[in-house]
């Protein structure tokens, strides 16, 4: 791979013309100076999350000790995957795709699904700079408002915040709610009653979606040559005015309590695994890792430039940007708590809930509210725009990237992004409806969801750490720099980032219980009621002697059975743990046996549902006009279960080749089987309700004459040993009428193990292969 290719160069010859013309193609552009680059990132890291997110998840995870957690993160993911994302970038100049052409193309995957994410990204996330231009216009007013309920939209449950009469507020009315709920509900959303209910379009804010829309077109309309003069003002400004908000915010009453319950630590949070997994996502999406746009951005910079140091210049300055921006937030929050005598804990929000409903409250608060609000909204809008249009340069950087000889001509990029920007609006169109909120939480909770960044941050540091190597990329980095980077950064790719983003993302769920003891019974006795009880019962009482056989089996069914039995019902119950783990708190010498058990376990369940697959094929089979058992007269006969079923080879050397047939009846087991206990003993039970309903009705359950001979037991009458002794009376009741018209001795019929099915399959077939 030439480096003219690396580097985006125009592919023209020493005597071409350099004047521009329909064929010659654009060069690729880079930043004018190091600031743009420093600055455009600066501006996709420092967003609306920073705002209201980090500080929400401060206050929620221990205050202070939160920044430990947040910390560690920081240095053994953040950091590394920044510095990889950026160099990437940079070393090859071409975007979050096509760089992994050369690094490791089998990898090529995590850019399309970077690009993927991004895009869903950019339909959603701009629906909040069009929310934002609703209340920055709505704040040119005499009166904010969502300050008062003498609005079209407030309805009677509206109330006004009272400071003579705190305890009026709220004990007026049982679902009082103020008026910037209402505002924001009924008259900014318009919010339907649910995500199937959509409603019609809100064509206030499709015109604000509009104007979005086209300041961020015209902001990335010439690539980096736009962008890069652009972000001098977007980049800068919020900083403005998160600094004017912090000056207003510590001067009002109540600030000091605020900042208190923001970083006042609780240390004993951090046994908390939800506390730890916060914090990673925080990371995560805050550094805009695995999202692409590090590539990209970093593909326009010199090839000298020190992307080592700036990775630790950007990480500082974002880390350093949440935690101002919670002094901004929580410092109104505390004067909001302050006015109203209520605990912050009732006032805190986070995510839109903070932007739209908590802050403007605390604005209309103050004085001159008016000029609070539109200096809070623009800086919104600017956090926003910034996230926005740099993944806009993101997806038109791969796009052009990929395709350099086709949309690097003429003004084909400005059409190509002004056709992008028009279908995501399109598209967005959906999530400016009245049941708009709702899809916009499925694209957040789900598309853009911290878990589809943790498995692309494990692929991305494998990719690279270990495929493609970290010690190569430490070369290319050197190249770059003149220096190798700090060990502890390749560790991190090869080792702590991959553990780290695998941990379980969410705390251990509530370990399920039986819903009742019907539940249990029907599932231990649809477990040791099984095709033993069917052909191998009868056989053995058959070839041991008939009803003699009875006398060792009692007496190995109270000698051992039972006792046993109990013993591993018993261990189960008290520990609430499977057979390995129950061990550890019963005799942690023996775990062993716990081991050794679910090793037959697993080599059993391989096994055992082969013979489903073999019933379902027989199955199957039954339904047609001939069973094709019954005659010679097919092509695989002479035996249909060992030509047509099993096509058996001649020894175990031949293994010869897959039964297609078999392969697709024993992957419906699996199936059957997954969606049984895909929810644990919640769907167990009702699966072994159901089919145990089934069953039982076939056998006169609920009829009344089998609790009447019932009655009549022992009350300690073994039920297992009882329907595998019936089974026997079933199965040699048909054998002997199979014996006599066959003309043979009943012996020649008797065959254990699954000859017995096979034989069994003339009689009864689908009622038995059902069973």
């Amino acid at each position: 791979m030439s480096r003219e290719f690396l580097k985006g160069r125009s592919c023209e010859t020493p005597m071409q013309d350099n004047r521009l013309n329909k064929t010659q193609l654009l060069d690729r552009g880079q930043w004018a100076n190091k600031l743009e680059f420093l600055l455009a990132v600066a501006g996709t890291l420092v967003g609306l999350g920073n705002l209201w997110r980090f500080p929400y998840l401060c206050y929620k995870n221990g205050g202070g000790a939160f920044l430990v957690p947040y910390v560690l993160f920081l240095l053994s993911c953040g950091i590394p995957m920044f510095l990889l994302e950026t160099a990437m970038g940079q070393f090859t100049s071409q975007g979050c795709i096509t760089c992994w052409r050369y690094f490791c193309p089998l990898f090529e995957g995590i850019g399309y699904a970077t690009q993927i994410v991004i895009a869903y990204a950019a339909v959603s996330y701009i629906v909040i700079q069009a929310w934002a231009f609703f209340y920055l216009f709505s704040s040119f007013t005499a009166e904010l408002p969502w300050a008062s309920c003498t609005n079209s939209w407030n309805t009677e449950h509206c109330v006004e915040f009272d400071k003579k009469n705190v305890s009026y507020n709220w004990t007026t009315f049982v679902n009082a709610t103020s008026p910037a709920t209402e505002f924001w509900e009924r008259r900014v959303l318009g919010i339907s009653q649910g995500i199937e209910n959509i409603g019609s379009l809100r064509w206030e804010l499709v015109l604000c979606l509009l104007l979005a829309w086209i300041l961020c077109y015209f902001c990335v309309w010439k690539g980096v040559r736009s962008t890069g003069k652009v972000v001098y003002f977007t980049a800068t400004f919020p900083y403005v005015m998160l600094v004017v908000l912090l000056a207003r915010g510590l001067s009002l009453p109540g600030a000091k309590d605020g900042l208190s319950f923001y970083l006042y630590p609780d240390p004993t949070r951090l046994v908390d695994p939800q506390v730890w997994m916060d914090a990673g996502a925080q990371v995560l999406f805050s550094f805009g890792i695995c999202q692409g746009t590090l590539t990209a951005l970093g593909s326009y910079n010199q090839f000298n430039n020190n992307c080592y140091r700036d990775t630790f210049v950007l990480c500082l300055v974002n880390g350093g940007s949440s935690f101002v921006a919670g002094f901004a937030i929580f410092s109104v929050l505390g004067f909001m708590s302050y006015e109203q005598g209520l605990p912050i804990s009732e006032v805190a929000a986070s995510g839109p809930g903070l932007a739209f409903i908590a802050y403007p409250r605390a604005v209309a608060m103050m004085p001159l509210p008016q000029l609070w609000a539109v200096c809070f909204f623009i800086m919104v809008i600017l956090l926003g725009a910034d996230t926005q249009f740099v993944t806009l340069e993101c997806l038109m950087t791969s796009v052009t990237d990929m395709f350099p000889a086709v949309f690097r001509k003429g003004y084909r990029r400005e059409l190509v992004l002004l056709a992008l920007c028009s279908v995501c609006f399109f598209l967005g169109l959906l999530l400016v409806t009245e049941g708009g909120l709702y899809f916009l939480q499925l694209f957040d909770h789900y598309v853009c969801s911290g878990n589809n960044l943790l498995l692309l941050s494990v692929c991305q540091s494998i990719g690279v750490g270990w495929i493609y190597g970290g010690d190569r990329l430490y070369d290319n980095i050197e190249k770059m720099i003149g220096y190798r980077p700090s060990s502890f950064i390749k560790i991190c790719w090869r080792y702590v980032t991959p553990t780290v983003c695998m941990a379980p993302s969410q705390t251990v769920k509530e370990r399920g219980k039986w819903k009742s003891k019907r539940e249990f019974f029907l599932s231990v006795a649809g477990a040791i009621v099984g095709l033993g009880n069917v052909w191998r019962f009868p056989y053995m009482c058959y070839k041991n002697g008939g009803g003699a056989f009875l006398i060792p089996y009692f007496l190995f069914l109270l000698s051992c059975g039972i006792p046993l039995f109990i013993l591993e019902t018993a261990l189960g119950q008290y520990t609430s743990q499977g057979g390995l783990m129950c061990w550890r708190k019963i005799c942690p010498l023996f775990e062993g046996m716990g081991y050794a058990s679910q090793v037959i376990l697993f080599y059993g369940s391989i096994s055992y549902i082969v013979i489903l697959a073999w019933a379902f094929l027989y199955f199957f089979s039954s339904f047609s006009g001939n069973l094709p058992w019954a005659s010679c007269n097919n092509t695989w006969n002479t035996e249909f279960w060992q030509r047509r079923v099993l096509n058996m080879s001649s020894g175990i050397e031949e293994i010869g080749h897959v039964q297609w047939e078999l392969s697709l009846c024993l992957l419906l087991a699996w199936v059957i089987c997954y969606f049984c206990i895909w929810k644990g003993v919640r769907s167990t039970g009702k699966v072994w309700t159901d089919a145990g309903t089934q069953i039982f009705f076939s056998y006169a359950v609920c009829l009344g004459c089998l609790t009447t001979l019932g009655s009549f037991n022992d009350y300690k009458n073994n039920c297992y040993s009882g329907t595998s002794f019936l089974s026997g009376f079933a199965i040699f009741s048909i054998l002997g009428y199979m014996s006599q018209k066959q003309g043979v001795d009943i012996a020649a019929v008797a065959e254990s193990g699954t000859s017995v099915m096979a034989n069994f399959s003339k009689f009864k077939h689908i009622q038995i292969f059902v069973l």
